[in-house]
């Protein structure tokens, strides 16, 4: 990682998070982070942690995600994570990159751990992109499995 690091640009934005069945709110978080800095990294969950985290398997493995994320012009670098326990893992991570910034959505809910870890590498916690009610990858799997109606999904204000 230092290797990379000593080549990055000056501004690193970094971002988290499992991306699985990448979807409109997705994109909009990882443009606007992109635009808080000169290069995007996301670190991308593992599918062991998705699991244990969300009690269900991602659609999509880690590495169909990490293909999908890269061909995003917004990201710049997808770091496929390892699973990850602790903080202080997590805070390796972060210290190991070095972001200038760590961009988060509203509704993230490690929030107060990013917050400490990114005053520990001096970087600056931003929330980029509003949650959008009704937009997951939760919905989206259950709207293609036909567990919901389609106008309560197709009405919504995010789609065009």
């Amino acid at each position: 990682m230092n290797k990379i690091q000593s080549t990055l640009p000056q501004k690193l934005v970094l971002v988290g998070g499992c991306f699985d069945l990448l979807h409109y709110g997705h994109i909009q978080y990882l443009n606007k982070a992109r635009e808080e800095g000169d290069y995007l990294i996301v670190a991308l969950e593992p599918d062991q942690s998705v699991q244990s985290r969300k009690k269900k398997t991602p659609f999509h493995t880690q590495d169909q995600r990490a293909y999908n994320l890269k061909s995003l012009s917004s990201v710049d670098l997808v770091v496929l994570l390892p699973v990850l326990k602790t903080y202080e893992d997590y805070l390796g991570l972060v210290k190991a990159i070095k972001p200038t910034v760590i961009a988060i959505t509203p509704d993230n809910p490690q929030r107060e751990n990013l917050l400490k870890q990114a005053r520990e590498v001096g970087a600056e916690v931003k929330t980029v992109a509003p949650f959008i009610e009704g937009l997951s990858s939760t919905t989206l799997k259950k709207y293609l499995m036909k567990d919901i109606d389609d106008r309560t999904f197709c009405s919504s204000s995010h789609l065009y």
